[in-house]
């Protein structure tokens, strides 16, 4: 048992302790708002790609690596999708927290926090998998995010929404950096040393850079408010989503790095850049902020906590 926490703590803790190490920064005001919103736009923009696409063409797979559990993954994603569509009336009394409930128990905090879980629980095996896993999944929350979010608007949009997540798609730095890999792989591009080391001067950076912003965008009020709708929002997207995906996986037959590699990008906290999607389409962003707030501090734990129990099952 001690050796199932310990391999638990090596998971979370270097994370749980950068994010920690955030707050702190920015409580003593050695980072700020801006460096946040700089850091951020620098991680999503260079850092994310660029990790994501070293990550395929340094492996230099000959195939889609863990195909099957990606295509689990991308229908069970659609299924709680419908399922939270279908909740979302009938347990949030507010039309413009509805939509809020449905991305904020939906899509995951998978290009940063999902993507450091994996590679810190199985290395560069998982490399590859995670990438092309964040990818295509990613593809689905746009798409069903603006669904969401545009039905129980109060605001009215110009343009049609899903013109608008077909071009914020189209210009989604993680997938244009996820096809670029792929067509260095595919048609065997060599890539010069110096390239690829430069590119991973910024991957190296990523992680550590998006962890510290997190923890410096975290705020006392996003644990206070919210309410019941926060509570049951983080319950579905930490605990009870997660595992009902882990279990029907497994009954299916997924088991090892695959389920792992599953059950740490579903199980983690709901995307910050929700937030920004939810405030621009008119929806509840306070609700929206404390929903990213405390899941992303609770996940430390439920993360933990779930690598112990699929230890201890021997599922991974």
């Amino acid at each position: 048992m001690f050796e199932l926490l310990l391999f638990s703590l090596e998971v979370t803790g270097p994370i749980a302790l950068v994010v920690v190490l955030g707050v702190l920064f920015r409580r003593w005001e050695w980072i700020n708002e801006a460096f946040v919103q700089g850091g951020s736009r620098l991680v999503f923009n260079v850092g994310l790609p660029s990790l994501l696409f070293l990550n395929i063409v340094t492996a230099r797979p000959d195939r889609i690596p863990g195909g099957g559990i990606i295509l689990f993954a991308a229908g069970f994603t659609l299924v709680i999708f419908i399922l939270l569509f279908w909740l979302a009336p009938r347990l949030v009394p507010h039309q413009d927290e509805r939509g809020v409930f449905v991305q904020g128990g939906m899509r995951g905090n998978m290009g940063i926090i999902g993507l450091a879980f994996c590679l810190n629980a199985f290395g560069d095996e998982a490399a590859v998998l995670a990438s092309v896993y964040l990818a295509i999944i990613t593809l689905m929350f746009n798409v069903l995010a603006v669904i969401a979010l545009s039905h129980w608007s109060p605001r009215k949009t110009s343009g049609h929404p899903a013109l608008a997540a077909a071009k914020d798609i189209a210009r989604n730095p993680l997938i244009i950096g996820i096809l670029l890999a792929a067509l260095v792989v595919v048609l065997k591009i060599p890539m010069p040393d110096w390239l690829m080391e430069t590119g991973d001067y910024f991957a190296r950076m990523t992680l550590p850079l998006a962890l510290l912003c997190v923890g410096a965008s975290l705020s006392w009020s996003g644990f206070v408010e919210g309410g019941r709708v926060n509570l049951i929002t983080t319950s579905l997207k930490l605990v009870i989503l997660p595992w009902l995906g882990v279990m029907v996986a497994w009954w299916l037959g997924f088991g090892g790095i695959e389920l792992g590699v599953f059950f740490l990008m579903a199980a983690s906290p709901t995307a910050a850049a929700s937030y920004v999607m939810v405030r621009a389409m008119g929806g509840n962003a306070t609700l929206a902020a404390s929903i990213i707030a405390t899941s992303t501090v609770a996940s430390l734990v439920t993360t933990s906590l779930g690598l112990v129990i699929l230890r201890l099952l021997d599922w991974v």
